[in-house]
């Protein structure tokens, strides 16, 4: 690791690993984890996915880090941060994360997240950060809410990257550096 990660009370944040990509392939292969995504991913899509995020940390020294138990050194997903695509009707820095099925219910996603948009603002002086998903997602959406984050419906936006259908409108959620709160797990 080339002190690229970060730390909570329970998880570490860090650059990726050859190990991860077993369990990266399998959740990225699991319907309910893609439930808001437009499909599954091939064990190929994956390790090139785990490959990029990889390079982006190894570049700017952030982006998304793989999700590691501390206590147990167990591989749950991922979480971080990464400029907005092009050709989405906003710009900015985007939150996300996303887990294994085994991992959810724990507030995990949560805390990664807190400490991701803790690193934003704190040490890359970022004025705000962003998250996106579907409408549908109201477990995401709530993780978002926990953040302190808030929801304008004027930035709800059907996205162009997603084929017509149920997953295409989606909603984005703001935190401004100045509105920052403690998270509520």
């Amino acid at each position: 690791m080339s002190g690229s990660g970060l730390r909570t009370d329970r998880l570490l944040l860090r650059e990726w690993r050859a190990s991860d990509l077993a369990p990266w392939a399998a959740m990225n292969a699991d319907p309910v984890v893609r439930e808001y995504f437009p499909g599954v991913l091939t064990r190929e899509q994956s390790e090139a996915s785990a490959a990029r995020f990889q390079a982006d940390l190894e570049r700017r020294g952030w982006g998304w880090w793989a999700v590691e138990v501390a206590a147990t050194g167990e591989f749950i997903g991922f979480t971080g941060l990464d400029p907005v695509e092009d050709g989405m009707p906003f710009t900015g820095v985007e939150a996300g994360w996303r887990l294994a099925r085994p991992a959810w219910g724990h507030g995990y996603a949560t805390e990664a997240a807190q400490a991701v948009v803790t690193h934003a603002f704190a040490v890359l002086d970022l004025s705000e950060v962003l998250a996106v998903t579907t409408a549908t997602n109201l477990r995401s959406q709530a993780v978002m809410r926990r953040l302190g984050m808030t929801r304008d419906p004027a930035d709800d936006f059907d996205d162009p990257d997603v084929p017509e259908g149920p997953l295409r409108p989606s909603v984005v959620y703001r935190l401004r550096a100045g509105d920052r709160r403690p998270a509520v797990r």
